[in-house]
C-alpha cells in the first residue's frame, strides 16, 4: 500500500507523491491500494454517509463532557443560592439546612431536614423544621393567600407565628393514635399573623372578627391545595387556636376542615 496526496495524479514522481501536506494546505495523504499490474486505486470519496457517522461519534464522545459542565454548572448555582441563605434551592425560602433527624420513636424523623426562618420574604416567628416539600407547600401558599388576604390589613403582612412544627409525637399527643405528620417533619402550625403597623391577628380571636374573618378564612381555605391535609377552627376542639398545615397525601384527594 502507497500514500498519496488526495486528489493527486497517478502519473507524479516519487518526489511529489511523498510531498508534506501543508496544515490547512492540502488534503491530507491517503491510503490506496496498488493493484497486482501496478496500477494505484482511486482513493474511496469521503460520501456523505460518512460524514454523518463521524459527527455522530464526536457527539458521541462529546456528551459526558456536555454532562459534567451542566452538573458543575448546577452545583455552582445552588452553591450561590446557599450564600444567600437559600435553602431546598429557592431564595424565596430562607433558613438552613438541618440534614437528617431520628426520630426517637418508630416513624419519627427526617431524612433532610431543614430550618426555615422566612418564606416569600415573611419571617417566622421561629426556625421551623421541616422537609423541602412541606417548606415548598409553605412558600406557595404564603405568596397566593396569606400575603394577597393581608395585603389590606395594618399595611401588610410583617410576620407568621408559628406554634408547632417538628415534634416526634402521635396525633393530637393521644396515647396510641398514630404519628402526627409533626413526627416526619411534614406539618406546620399557625396561630396568628402581625402587621405591617404592628397589629397582630391571632387565629382564636380573629377567626370570627367583623375585620379579620374573610382574610382569615380565605387563608384556610386556599391553603387547600398546596398542602394535604388543611384544619382550622371548624375542624375540631384541638384546632381553635390555630391552622394545622400539612403535606399528607390520600386517595381521596385533600382534606380541609
Amino acid at each position: 500500500m502507497l500514500l498519496i496526496a488526495a486528489g493527486s495524479a497517478g502519473a507524479q514522481g516519487p518526489r511529489d507523491s511523498l510531498r508534506p501536506v501543508l496544515r490547512g494546505g492540502e488534503a491530507a495523504l491517503q491510503p490506496v491500494d496498488v493493484a497486482p499490474s501496478g496500477a494505484i486505486a482511486q482513493p474511496a470519496r469521503d460520501t456523505a454517509s460518512d460524514r454523518a457517522r463521524d459527527r455522530g461519534g464526536l457527539f458521541k464522545s462529546l456528551r459526558p463532557l456536555f454532562r459534567s459542565r451542566k452538573v458543575e454548572k448546577e452545583a455552582r448555582a445552588q452553591r450561590r443560592l446557599r450564600e444567600k441563605g437559600a435553602i431546598c434551592g429557592d431564595l424565596a425560602i430562607q433558613g438552613e439546612v438541618v440534614g437528617r433527624v431520628p426520630g426517637r420513636i418508630k416513624g419519627c424523623g427526617i431524612e433532610n431536614a431543614v430550618r426555615v426562618k422566612s418564606v416569600a420574604g415573611i419571617p417566622l416567628s421561629t426556625g421551623a423544621v421541616m422537609d423541602c416539600r412541606t417548606a415548598g407547600a409553605l412558600k406557595s401558599w404564603m405568596e397566593r393567600s396569606a400575603k394577597p388576604a393581608m395585603s389590606r390589613k395594618g399595611g401588610g403582612l410583617k410576620s407568621v407565628k408559628v406554634a408547632a412544627h417538628y415534634a416526634c409525637r402521635t396525633r393530637n399527643n393521644r396515647k396510641g393514635a398514630k404519628i402526627s405528620e409533626h413526627g416526619k417533619g411534614r406539618a406546620i402550625d399557625i396561630s396568628g399573623f402581625r402587621l405591617q403597623n404592628g397589629a397582630e391577628v391571632s387565629v382564636l380571636q380573629g377567626w370570627n372578627n367583623r375585620s379579620y374573618s374573610k382574610a382569615l378564612r380565605k387563608m384556610h381555605k386556599e391553603a387547600c391545595g398546596p398542602f394535604g391535609t388543611v384544619l382550622g377552627p371548624n375542624a375540631d376542639r384541638f384546632h381553635r387556636d390555630h391552622f394545622h398545615f400539612d403535606t399528607a397525601r390520600y386517595r381521596s384527594g385533600t382534606y380541609c376542615r
